[in-house]
């Protein structure tokens, strides 16, 4: 039993770190679109959207021109593409509080005794911040200029990653935004 309550703490924090650096994936898609038809596509600007640098344009277009090709997509350089592909990404900042205590307060105690008389404890805490890095791939279809495919990934960040650790991060979050594509034909 003593085990058990001191190990459910451990668990409870590796969830949270594990949670802390997944990926987190959505996507929604046309259910009438018929994404058989869909062979080329070439990329469009999002109005109001907000620019990225260009190394960071040309990271994000490369990754996913390489995943669509896995999925039979062709990149085409004209407006009589079949789809018209889109993205949006963003940078957030959140700020997190981790406080600490140190010594015993009043409680069941061992074997559901107790302590007895006033203790001394101590609680420092410290703010950090986190980025989270949010991805937004939107699929047209160029016939209608309909919406028919929208995918986002977000991903904490690690600010002080070298270019190839970000590389390989982006990497692996269009290959996870892009796993479901294209969604399954209709019956």
């Amino acid at each position: 039993m003593k085990n058990c309550k001191l190990l459910a703490p451990l668990v409870m924090i590796l969830l949270v770190i594990g949670s802390a650096y997944a990926q987190d994936v959505r996507y929604n898609f046309d259910k009438d679109a018929d994404f058989s038809k869909f062979k080329t596509y070439t990329w469009v600007e999002i109005k109001g959207a907000v620019k990225l640098d260009n190394i960071q344009d040309k990271n994000i277009k490369s990754t996913v021109d390489e995943e669509l090709s896995k999925k039979g997509l062709q990149k085409v350089d004209s407006d009589s593409a079949d789809l018209y592909l889109g993205y949006q990404g963003s940078i957030g900042e959140d700020k997190q509080f981790t406080s600490y205590s140190s010594g015993w307060g009043y409680g069941p105690g061992w074997y559901g005794g107790g302590w007895y008389g006033p203790s001394m404890t101590t609680t420092t805490g410290q703010t950090s911040t986190i980025y989270t890095g949010q991805l937004v791939l939107d699929m047209y279809d160029s016939a209608h200029k309909d919406l028919v495919w929208r995918g986002v990934v977000s991903k904490t960040l690690d600010p002080k990653a070298k270019p190839e650790k970000q590389q390989k991060n982006l990497t692996k979050a269009v290959a996870k935004l892009l796993k479901n594509y294209p969604p399954a034909a209709k019956k």
